[in-house]
């Protein structure tokens, strides 16, 4: 089997007794040794997909092929997996040593003490715990115990790592620096993984690709800058980016773009962008904050209502019929607060989709 279908899902279903379809029809394939986040917000499907690829669960219907094998029917310890969960599951009885070494001593495939501290070591050394073999659980920071995790999950030699929401307990600058560690370690041992995670910035820093769901569906499977710059509908452009997109009722009337206080040509519009012929009607224009930029020239005017500093650079906020919008400008622009200005749209930068969240441009 070639190795850009290493782990296969093909039409997977999901229906629970009390009839909630929790995941609906869902395929798609991860290359070997690549890291892939399955990115989405709570109750989408994420978290049951990883449960029916390692066996915890039974799909309603579909298939699932590890290296060109279905492993439907296998059991969970014949599947070669190996799974992080968001608690750690730590033995708390145990040192880290003897934590890591506990998948090599027990069941019908132990290996002899002295072999399996070996390896136990070998990875503890990999997730740079090897100070900390004597330990206990309870001595160690939330950083120290998703170590330990990793390296247990890693020495049965899995052939593929499944994590669920690995660094959520983790405080924000610990996240930043586990997450560069973790990909760091599944690159240097080579293990295809599964990563679920709710939070974008996590998914598009670590992963080779990302896979969005939303509702049990994929909404989009692709390169993380693909999710900025070729959104395939509404919700993909909503859930990635930071600051979040800006989105304007507009109405295509006459062959213009009009929304309150501006109208864009759809001639000036870039035409092979276009996914269809779209009708006169309403439509959603969205724009990601740093593509709506000050210009004396530009076609929006705002009055600048509060300014937040984030780093290098600062956040306008303005009203626009009715709702809030933001423009991502330089630090040292001179702007203020109480500011009026006028703003411009890099119309090969927007998006237009239907009311229902279809992209159309």
């Amino acid at each position: 089997m070639g190795n850009d279908k290493f782990v296969e899902v093909k039409n997977l279903k999901k229906v629970y007794n009390n009839g909630h379809e929790a995941i609906k029809d869902v395929s798609f394939s991860v290359k070997k040794g690549d890291l892939v986040c399955l990115l989405g917000p709570s109750g989408c499907g994420k978290t049951t997909i990883l449960n029916i690829l390692a066996g915890l669960l039974s799909p309603t219907s579909g298939d699932i092929l590890f290296d060109g094998k279905s492993v439907v029917k296998t059991a969970p310890k014949d599947r070669h997996i190996g799974y992080v969960f968001q608690n750690y599951s730590l033995y708390p009885h145990m040192s880290v040593l003897q934590n890591v070494m506990f998948p090599l001593v027990v069941g019908k495939n132990k290996k002899p003490k002295a072999e399996a501290k070996k390896i136990a070591e070998k990875y503890m050394k990999l997730a740079q715990i090897s100070d900390l073999a004597d330990q206990r659980p309870h001595n160690l920071s939330g950083g120290q115990q998703q170590r330990v995790a990793i390296a247990r999950a890693l020495v049965g030699e899995p052939k593929i790592l499944l994590m669920d929401e690995p660094l959520s307990n983790l405080d924000a600058r610990l996240r930043l620096k586990i997450r560069e560690e973790i990909r760091s370690l599944v690159k240097e041992v080579g293990i295809t993984t599964l990563f679920v995670t709710h939070d974008q910035e996590e998914a598009l820093s670590i992963g080779d690709k990302i896979i969005l769901f939303n509702d049990g569906v994929i909404q989009q499977d692709d390169l993380g800058q693909n999710f900025y710059l070729k959104p395939n509908n509404y919700f993909v452009a909503n859930f990635v980016g930071n600051p979040v997109i800006n989105n304007f009722k507009v109405k295509k009337d006459d062959g213009k773009i009009k929304a309150k206080d501006f109208e864009i040509n759809v001639d000036d519009l870039d035409q092979d962008r276009f996914k269809r012929e779209i009708p006169d009607g309403d439509y959603i224009l969205s724009v990601r904050p740093e593509n709506i930029l000050p210009d004396e020239n530009g076609g929006l005017p705002v009055h600048v209502d509060d300014i937040e500093l984030i780093g290098r650079e600062r956040i306008l906020k303005f009203e626009h019929d009715g709702k809030q919008a933001r423009s991502l400008v330089d630090l040292e622009a001179p702007i203020k607060v109480g500011d009026d200005i006028k703003l411009k749209m890099r119309l090969d930068r927007i998006f237009l989709s239907t009311p229902d969240g279809e992209r159309v441009y």
